[in-house]
């Protein structure tokens, strides 16, 4: 298993890139996908049709989201590997910055989560929240 840990500096409040990364609406405007997301402890959640699935752990609303992200075996069955994913938001005065730390990454999914969070996930999000 590996862990990612990540900064990103995005010239927005962290409670605009809070809504960006839990409001249902917003989330398909900047991953051009369904989503399913209610930002309460203990629901489940689903990004890209589908494609990342889990269940949110912890959230405060502008300061913290930490979630726990499922994984499909080699047969597309629900595997028994959880990560944790926890993002947390820290004002910068003009900007935020994003720390991102991923652990329990599965060693055949991690170069695709690698360039998921930067490609799919942030730069999205980052060109969406900055306009």
């Amino acid at each position: 298993m590996k862990n990612i840990k990540k900064h990103y500096h995005i010239k927005a409040t962290p409670e605009d890139i809070y809504t960006a990364l839990t409001n249902p609406l917003t989330i398909e405007i900047w991953t051009g996908a369904t989503a399913v997301m209610d930002p309460v402890a203990g629901t489940e959640f689903s990004f890209w049709d589908g494609e990342i699935t889990g269940k949110n752990i912890e959230m405060e609303p502008g300061k913290l989201i930490v979630q726990e992200w499922y994984f499909e075996d080699e047969e597309g069955m629900p595997s028994e590997h959880k990560s944790i994913v926890t993002i947390k938001l820290h004002n910068d005065g003009h900007s935020t910055d994003v720390e991102l730390l991923h652990i329990n990454i599965p060693e055949e999914a991690f170069d695709n989560i690698v360039d998921g969070w930067d490609k799919f996930y942030f730069k999205p999000l980052k060109e969406l929240v900055e306009e």
